[in-house]
């Protein structure tokens, strides 16, 4: 129990007007105490005054979804170490990276991983290196370039299922036809047709995941709607694991929607106190929306599983392989647990894909000359290819369209905080200051990304030929999409896939500009920087 909750449990019972002058001595005491004793040694450096006492001022920042830009600010002011709550420093440095997340380190996942957990721990939330070091064994294997390729064909399907939605869309709009498909409504004017791009990037993400991960679509590319199945009761779904998937109850929820909710929620609990959590959770209407939206994505899961396993047809997809996978002592994953997996795959493999693709489009879409120097490129590399949908061979090495995905992937920034690392025994050492064993470090990406050192004097400008100008062994010691280290993420095979032949496909045959392009990109953040819309005006390219 907490100071904090042993002084409540004491003064229970004692008269209220005691009760009420005495918790606020209470509370300034248990915030100022750690600043005089300041156990860590971080009393010097500098941050935001609230910041150096209480954990509050990060957890009001995350909840308000600017964290990355609000964190890069500080550290435009103090720095590049910048105090974000009492125990956690954020490091700026590129070069502390391969300190702070390096194989073999000894430093494990904060406290912050705990608010991510749902089902039951899974290979994002582990903190325990033995738990993680087993699951890793077991789940990394599947997502090797030779079993990422087995997936190709799925994400060309649906790349072909867009591109078929979005040539009628071009179509009606050459006639100056309007219309509302779902969720996604759209006009024809100049023979163009305007829409928010958004949507659909989140419709092909999410068909493309719940495939690989559950055995079937959502269907949302085909209904241009945000919707799929939950199940009502986890222990109803998990009971009839591998059985009769009409047992199990389910209705229907706005994933992306509730996928959202889950990630600000979660981001927002997990940098707040332990003690605190629980009662913010019960007191606080958006932090109690937040739960909801964490059981209902997790009932999303255990429905999922369900009817996949019910099935006995076999297919290779990622639910397969995490099936068949064993630990060290030959022993499968339980039902829960991959279930946990499989609803890892789902948010991790649909949420950046579909920021991440928005983000592209946003950066092409606003820089015709860009646009057309990749169309230039593409168009030689696959003059001999008939299907609309591009080939992961035929573009993988592609120069500039790689260097157009990565300066989009620098600038937005899908995973843009700096993750929160707890410095082992033996202490960490950065820029010549010693960290002792327990102190949180963090490198945010977002930050990072615009230094000035790597990426020259213009960071906030989208220029892909900075790839081939710069130095690169800065660049790749600084470019950090996909973390770092042993906690990297294991899906980066399949995300770079899926982007490069979802970004090739779409631009070798569209052509889109910006509504409106003088405005920045808008994103609201929680684990990842989320585009809140893209509008754009699209029509078939002739070539």
């Amino acid at each position: 129990m907490t100071l904090v909750g042993q002084s409540v449990h004491l003064l229970h019972g004692i008269h209220p007007a005691f009760v009420v002058a005495v918790i606020p001595t209470l509370v300034i005491l248990v915030h100022l105490v750690p600043w005089l004793v300041d156990p860590h040694g971080l009393r010097s450096f500098p941050g935001p005054l609230v910041a150096r006492f209480s954990d509050l001022w990060l957890g009001r920042v995350a909840q308000q979804g600017h964290r990355s830009q609000v964190v890069h600010k500080m550290h435009e002011k103090y720095g590049t170490f910048v105090r974000i709550a009492p125990n956690h420093l954020s490091v700026s440095d590129p070069a502390a990276l391969q300190v702070v997340y390096a194989h073999g380190n000894g430093s494990l996942k904060s406290n912050f991983y705990d608010a991510f957990v749902s089902i039951t721990r899974g290979l994002f939330n582990t903190r325990d290196r033995v738990a993680h070091t087993r699951k890793r064994k077991i789940i990394s294997h599947i997502f090797s370039q030779k079993n990422v390729l087995e997936f190709e064909p799925y994400v060309k399907g649906y790349v072909h299922s867009l591109i078929q939605q979005w040539d009628r869309l071009c179509a009606d709009g050459a006639k100056g036809l309007q219309g509302d498909d779902g969720e996604s409504g759209w006009r024809g004017r100049d023979g163009r047709v305007w829409f928010d791009c958004l949507p659909w990037f989140n419709y092909l993400a999410f068909d493309i995941i719940g495939d690989l991960a559950f055995g079937s679509p959502f269907g949302m590319i085909a209904a241009a709607k945000d919707s799929a199945p939950v199940a009502k009761s986890h222990e109803q779904g998990l009971s009839v694991y591998g059985q009769d998937i009409s047992k199990c109850e389910t209705v229907s929820i706005p994933a992306i929607k509730i996928l959202n909710d889950r990630g600000e929620y979660s981001a927002s609990m997990g940098v707040l106190p332990p003690w605190l959590r629980p009662i913010v959770k019960r007191y606080v209407p958006w932090y109690n929306r937040g739960s909801d939206a964490v059981q209902k994505l997790a009932g999303l899961a255990v429905a999922a599983v369900a009817k996949r396993l019910a099935s006995p047809a076999y297919r290779s997809d990622l639910l397969s392989k995490l099936q068949q996978g064993k630990d060290e002592d030959g022993n499968p994953m339980g039902r829960a647990e991959l279930t946990a997996e499989a609803l890892t795959q789902l948010i991790a493999g649909s949420d950046t894909t579909s920021n991440s693709s928005c983000a592209i489009t946003y950066y092409l879409a606003g820089h015709p000359n860009v646009q057309r120097k990749l169309q230039k490129e593409l168009d030689e590399a696959l003059q001999s290819e008939d299907d609309p949908e591009t080939s992961f061979e035929v573009v993988k090495n592609l120069p500039y369209l790689n260097a157009v995905i990565n300066e989009a992937l620098r600038l937005h920034s899908t995973s843009g905080i700096g993750l929160p690392r707890i410095v082992p025994e033996g202490g960490m050492t950065i820029q010549g200051h010693f960290f002792k064993e327990g102190t949180v470090l963090s490198v945010p990406s977002y930050t990072i990304h615009r230094d000035r050192e790597v990426w020259g004097d213009d960071p906030e400008v989208y220029r892909p030929e900075r790839w081939f100008e710069r130095d690169n062994d800065a660049i790749q010691r600084t470019f950090n999409p996909f973390s770092y280290g042993p906690r990297a993420c294991v899906g980066r095979n399949l995300a770079v896939l899926e982007l490069l032949v979802i970004i090739s496909s779409i631009f070798r045959r569209y052509e889109l500009i910006l509504e409106h392009p003088d405005e920045p990109l808008s994103t609201r953040e929680g684990f990842l920087r989320k585009p809140l819309s893209c509008l754009v005006g699209m029509r078939r390219r002739t070539t």
